[in-house]
């Protein structure tokens, strides 16, 4: 009899322990990534729940272009304005660069106005002195023969110089409609999702917001604009689209699972660019930043109150 129970005991904690969890095999493929992430949290600390988002490159250094990169992501990750990086550069639009390209980061060196002014004393003073030692009777002769010269032909050349003027103009003109597209202001930014926040901005340890949500949620653009990047190259933020604006603002969005729009693409406000999900973080949420002219600013203080 006891020999029976002891069986009969042993086989219902062996049900009970079996009970108590899914077979790895039946897990699908995201819950196994959770569970390892979750254990790999548990064991490394309470740092691994709260990513720093976005590496900063560190301004000064040189940076060579990666398969990938644009400029815009390349100034996204320095914290700077891309017309800056572009500027330090000497690149014009559209802003193309190239796999092996050396770019310059640190500001141009600014000569000091002391310095400078102390220059072009001492060369005017050079120069006033050459001019000193020559005699005056030359000069004033040599400057009378050069009046004299020009003022025979003045009257004939004046119609000549008009109609240069006028052919001059017009090619001035077609530039000007040919310039880059106007900077529009943003009238009014829309939530890019429908989820909680589950996490606030904090200036540099947290450059964006997160939002909770489903994998598979709708990713909408916060405004109008054009897709600058698309793709994986910018580490911390797994699935990553950054919308330019206009001239001052950008917009980014990260951890996303498929991403509907390529660099280029012009969407409106509160088109679908992506779908929700978890690349390059443990959880499923959207991490959204909004930038002004380079630097993070919290989008909470932009986004309508909801």
């Amino acid at each position: 009899m006891r020999y029976s129970q002891h069986i009969s005991m042993l086989l219902l904690l062996t049900l009970l322990v079996g009970c108590a969890g899914t077979a790895p095999r039946d897990l699908k493929p995201w819950e196994a990534n959770q569970d390892a992430a979750s254990s790999r949290a548990s064991s490394s600390g309470a740092k691994s729940l709260k990513p720093e988002y976005g590496p900063k490159l560190s301004v000064g250094e040189p940076y060579t272009v990666k398969r990938g990169d644009t400029l815009y992501a390349i100034a996204f990750r320095l914290g700077i304005d891309f017309r800056q990086l572009a500027a330090r550069n000497g690149i014009k639009s559209p802003y193309t660069i190239s796999v092996g390209q050396v770019l310059a980061t640190s500001e141009p060196v600014v000569v000091a106005s002391g310095q400078s002014r102390a220059r072009g004393s001492a060369s005017a003073q050079s120069n006033s002195g050459t001019q000193s030692s020559k005699p005056k009777s030359k000069s004033s002769t040599s400057k009378g023969t050069a009046t004299k010269a020009v003022s025979k032909p003045a009257s004939a050349a004046t119609p000549k110089t008009k109609s240069v003027a006028r052919t001059a103009s017009k090619p001035q003109k077609k530039s000007a409609s040919k310039s880059v597209e106007p900077s529009r202001p943003v009238s009014r930014w829309r939530w890019p999702s429908r989820g909680k926040v589950i996490r606030t901005f904090a200036a540099n340890v947290h450059k964006g917001i997160d939002i909770a949500g489903k994998r598979g949620d709708p990713v909408t653009s916060a405004a109008a604009g054009k897709v600058v990047y698309a793709g994986a190259g910018v580490t911390g933020y797994g699935s990553l689209i950054i919308v330019k604006h206009n001239d001052t603002y950008l917009s980014a969005y990260g951890h996303n699972e498929r991403l509907l729009v390529s660099e280029g693409s012009v969407v409106n406000a509160g088109q679908q660019i992506a779908t929700m999900g978890s690349s390059g973080t443990n959880s499923v949420k959207l991490h959204f930043e909004l930038r002004r002219q380079g630097k993070p600013v919290d989008p909470l203080t932009l986004l309508p109150k909801r």
